[in-house]
């Protein structure tokens, strides 16, 4: 085990933060840390690291472990070039090879047992520094430069010109290569786009020590962890499984534990009418007998009733006119700012009902595509045909007109003047705004606050096309979720920018991949858009098989003849082997639903493991299968 927390507490005056948090993480486990915003989960990591005290409980590391820890806004404080910022982390690696180059100069002139004392430090030494991977630290260094998105242009820029995103994204890189015992990372995700994001994904799978991860990512954590921490109420509770398993089984919890609790009052209830009815009755032998059910009443463990989750809350967009079949149609786009070609030929179509994603590399020009088509810029060249009836509701981060005097329920309430005080106070929940937040001034909204206000708005429009840049920052998940669920149901169409790939999947039924040269329709989810992508690069690369020397050669021909009986044969082991595991699959997914599983955290474990190795061995008989096609 490299850490164990046990009931840590956390208090700042009267105000109680974390009341008791308790979890494992074991060598090489990837471990999810969720909750709402505010929930204390950067709370946890302070208190790991050691920046705040416990007021309670304990933190137990592996003897040797070593923490490392990128917080949400990492910066790198160097004059150093990104290049050599990131190198220093080898720096105990270059004085080992340094010594073994003096060594190797020592041993050339010594002889005896001096030569075998040198030879012998010397052994000792390489395997040490081959245990380390010295010769490899060049090129790992290199990865991870190129794996995070920097180009080799950038690697030789100082650290202090970068952005704050960039510098963030220097600081995770330098924390990889440092490659501690135990990871804890605060929203790695942020500034990394979707080819960033894949390589992260494929380095943590493979990353030998432990990690914990706060994200808002779900498909990032799905691919990565297996282990989900939940934060609620200021208490943990731990689920062996990612973060689509976590979502499941808490449901599932949830209802049982409403359930229990349901039928220990019934229970409480039936108890009390018994006692009355005793005391009623007045005689001596009566109140004994109301008496003892007294004390047992009393003795009984109280099951809490679960508290109300935020997924009750749920927004239904409805446009306010309908428009035709044809919504949008971009042909040709062009742009170029001072003289220089930013892309072009972008071009596509959105019929009524489109769920549509726009997908692309960070600065390849989504965000302008999307202003050019709300008539803020003007293109170099190509046109933009609208539909008819069109209304389109336009969510920009970087612009949102809001009265700064306006308390955030009066901004809603001017806007949408026929809105209900529930109504409202519902839609501005569902994006964060509880309690009091509501009457806070929008000139004093954090950008990301001003954001979700925007957002809420947008959402309430009647717009029959929603375009909508990045909409899913600074939200929770729960909230994402909702997000999710209303974009679903609306029943008119969605253009929207996102790197949030979980989302795309649940909202998008097409997807646009931008890049400088046009842009490439893929009529699906983003799963499916990445397996089409495999797909196309297999065809590419895939060669065609040679032509026997001489169509004549009867060897040739029984040859081949023979190799296609053999394929045909295989795949019909391979079929009945699929459709087995598929039986099996189907048959873990069932027992997973039953609530004695489910309540059953080692059961529950157990199974979801053989299901995972199971959907593994299924994916290998599939690609066997198509390779015998």
């Amino acid at each position: 085990m490299l850490l164990t927390c046990n009931n840590l507490q956390k208090s700042f005056g009267t105000e109680e933060i974390l009341q008791n948090i308790s979890f494992i993480i074991e060598d090489k486990e990837k471990c999810a840390l969720v909750g709402v915003n505010g929930a204390g989960k950067t709370s946890v990591f302070r208190l790991i690291i050691g920046e705040w005290s416990l007021d309670a409980g304990e933190i137990i590391k592996s003897a040797g472990a070593q923490v490392g820890y990128l917080p949400q806004m990492a910066t790198l404080d160097s004059q150093l070039t990104l290049y050599e910022e990131l190198d220093t982390v080898f720096e105990p690696l270059r004085k080992m090879e340094q010594e073994l180059r003096q060594l190797e100069t020592d041993m050339a002139s010594q002889t005896g047992k001096t030569l075998e004392t040198t030879m012998s430090k010397y052994s000792r030494l390489m395997a040490d520094f081959e245990d380390k991977q010295g010769y490899e630290s060049a090129s790992r260094l290199r990865g991870v430069l190129k794996g995070l998105g920097f180009n080799e242009k950038q690697w030789q820029q100082p650290v202090t010109s970068l952005s704050g995103g960039q510098q963030t994204r220097a600081a995770l890189g330098k924390l990889l290569l440092t490659a501690p015992n135990i990871l804890l990372l605060d929203e790695p995700t942020n500034h990394l786009d979707i080819d960033s994001l894949t390589w992260l994904e494929d380095y943590l799978r493979e990353y030998t020590g432990g990690l914990l991860i706060i994200s808002h990512d779900r498909y990032f954590l799905d691919r990565v962890t297996s282990k989900t921490i939940e934060i609620e109420h200021k208490k943990s509770a731990t689920y062996n499984g990612n973060y689509s398993f976590y979502a499941k089984y808490k449901a599932i919890n949830r209802e049982t534990a409403l359930k229990h609790y349901l039928n220990q009052q019934k229970d409480i209830k039936r108890q009390e009418a018994i006692i009355q009815e005793y005391r009623a009755r007045g005689s001596e032998k009566n109140m004994k007998r109301a008496k003892s059910r007294e004390k047992l009443l009393d003795k009984m463990e109280k099951v809490d009733k679960p508290a109300t989750l935020p997924e009750q809350i749920r927004l239904i967009l409805t446009p306010k006119i309908e428009t035709g079949y044809n919504v949008l149609d971009v042909q040709n786009i062009a742009m170029a700012f001072d003289g220089r070609t930013i892309f072009e030929n972008a071009g596509f179509s959105l019929k009524k009902g489109d769920k549509t994603a726009l997908i692309g590399a960070n600065g390849i020009g989504k965000t302008t595509l999307f202003k050019i088509i709300m008539q803020q810029y003007k293109p170099k060249m190509g046109t933009i045909q609208q539909g008819v009836n069109l209304r389109i509701g336009y969510y920009d981060q970087a612009s949102q007109n809001m009265t700064e005097e306006n308390t955030l329920f009066a901004e809603m309430a001017d806007t949408y003047p026929t809105l209900t005080q529930t109504a409202i106070r519902n839609v501005l929940a569902a994006f964060l705004f509880t309690g009091d937040d509501v009457f806070k001034l929008i000139a004093q909204l954090s950008g990301g606050e001003r954001g979700r206000v925007a957002l809420a708005k947008i959402m309430l429009g009647g717009a029959n096309l929603l375009i909508l840049d990045e909409p899913t920052n600074h939200l929770d998940l729960f909230s994402k979720e909702i997000l999710e669920d209303a974009l679903r149901d609306f029943p008119g169409t969605v253009l929207y920018i996102s790197h949030d790939r979980y989302f795309i999947n649940s909202t998008a039924t097409k997807v646009l991949e931008m890049s400088r040269t046009g842009i490439t329709e893929y009529l699906g989810n983003y799963d499916y858009y990445i397996d089409k992508k495999k797909q196309l690069a297999e065809q590419q690369t895939t060669k065609q098989p040679e032509k026997p020397a001489n169509d004549n050669d009867w060897q040739a021909k029984k040859r081949t003849e023979s190799a296609t009986r053999k394929a045909e044969t295989r795949k019909k082991r391979l079929e009945q082997t699929i459709a087995e595991t598929e039986e099996k699959i189907a048959a873990h997914e069932t027992q997973l639903l039953q609530p004695e599983i489910a309540t059953n955290a080692t059961a529950a474990a157990e199974i979801f493991q053989e299901k995972t190795l199971l959907e593994e061995k299924l994916l290998d008989l599939y690609e066997e299968y198509e390779e015998l096609d």
